[in-house]
């Protein structure tokens, strides 16, 4: 199992990406993609059905496939998983998977990666149907402040998307953010997360260093590790 060090950057979300020297990258891997994790430095995996890409005939292939490779060390969470309404199947199936992969992530005490597009109310449903000890991280937000409010007020964590983050009119919400709730993501993109890292430290009036640090301590935070992973 390979773990974010003391300075390394961490990019929580990361779509067919590879690490570099000083940066720890959690890669999606999505069960109709039928790939499975490479022992490689720097690289840690999450796994789970996207419902971009899930459907009435795929269902079971894609449930077991999360079901017979979550067990690997080398994933640490399941997911991405949740719910769109601008792409996918119906919302009703689109949450029974959910809810099949919630089951999972308890069984085996991992994390959830969360996908969602406008279907907050979907989703905080199915967290107060199944009330979960496993924290959730919503990856790719870039709502306003209330609905921040409302996932954080639920226990979740929050990483904001590349895009946002690195724009202006992010920074008043990332001022007012709990630190030790959000993480930085790429999500895949030709971006680089040092340049978002950057961008932030700015906006919270800290070094970068210091940001490290505190996404670190998120990171293990969320996987619940033990924090001697962190030294001063």
């Amino acid at each position: 199992m390979h773990l974010p060090q003391n300075g390394d950057y961490i990019d929580i979300h990361v779509h067919g990406g590879s690490s570099a020297p000083g940066i720890f990258i959690l890669e999606s891997l999505m069960a109709h993609e039928e790939k499975t994790p490479v022992d490689f430095p720097g690289v840690a995996y999450t796994y789970g059905v996207h419902p971009w890409f899930l459907n009435e005939h795929n269902i079971v292939q894609q449930v077991n496939s999360v079901k017979n490779n979550v067990g690997n060390p080398e994933i640490l969470a399941i997911g991405e998983a949740g719910f769109d309404k601008l792409r996918g199947p119906s919302i009703e199936l689109q949450r029974k998977v959910f809810e099949e992969q919630i089951g999972l992530s308890e069984d085996l005490k991992k994390p959830v990666v969360i996908h969602c597009v406008k279907a907050w109310e979907e989703l905080l449903a199915v967290r107060k149907k199944l009330n979960p000890k496993m924290p959730w991280l919503v990856h790719g937000f870039r709502g306003n402040e209330n609905l921040a409010n409302q996932l954080l007020s639920k226990g979740m964590y929050l990483s904001i998307w590349y895009d946002f983050a690195i724009r202006t009119e992010s920074s008043d919400l990332l001022r007012v953010l709990p630190k030790d709730r959000i993480f930085l993501e790429t999500d895949g993109a030709d971006v680089s997360i040092k340049a978002i890292y950057e961008k932030v430290a700015n906006d919270l009036a800290v070094s970068v260093e210091a940001l490290k640090l505190s996404i670190l301590i998120n990171f293990n935070e969320f996987f619940n590790f033990s924090s001697p992973l962190i030294t001063q």
